[in-house]
């Protein structure tokens, strides 16, 4: 089993920064992709980034492009998502997720077999 813990998130003003973690551990080494995901009441589950075991390849949400960047030290079991130019609809809980099997980034949530508690990320106007 993997087991996932995120931190990181706030409140903030729109235009700030933010910087979230998630920590890994149990059977790291099977992992093969990790991912971040963000959910607001009433909405569905949306896709934010991605990035493979080796973190030479990443994919984003064209909501985000350009504004976040995912990141993952493979030594310390830990995947980041820096956030810059905050806005109010990045405004949901963000989840970290992990899966052992797939060799490319799903942008589906139903894909992931590991999942962390969430953090709430606000921001303000």
């Amino acid at each position: 089993q993997v087991q996932l813990v995120e931190s990181g998130g706030g409140l903030v003003q729109a235009g700030d920064s933010l910087r979230l973690s998630c920590a890994a551990s149990g059977r790291t080494a099977s992992i093969t992709t990790m991912a971040w995901f963000r959910q607001t009441p009433g909405q569905a589950r949306e896709f934010v980034a991605g990035i493979i075991r080796s973190g030479s390849s990443t994919t984003y949400a064209d909501s985000v492009k350009g504004r976040f960047t995912i990141s993952r030290a493979n030594a310390e079991n830990t995947v980041y998502l820096q956030m810059n130019s905050l806005k109010p609809d990045d405004t949901a809980v963000y989840s970290c997720a992990a899966d052992n099997s797939m060799v490319l980034i799903s942008r589906n949530w139903a894909r992931y077999d590991y999942w962390g508690q969430g953090t709430q990320v606000t921001v303000s106007s």
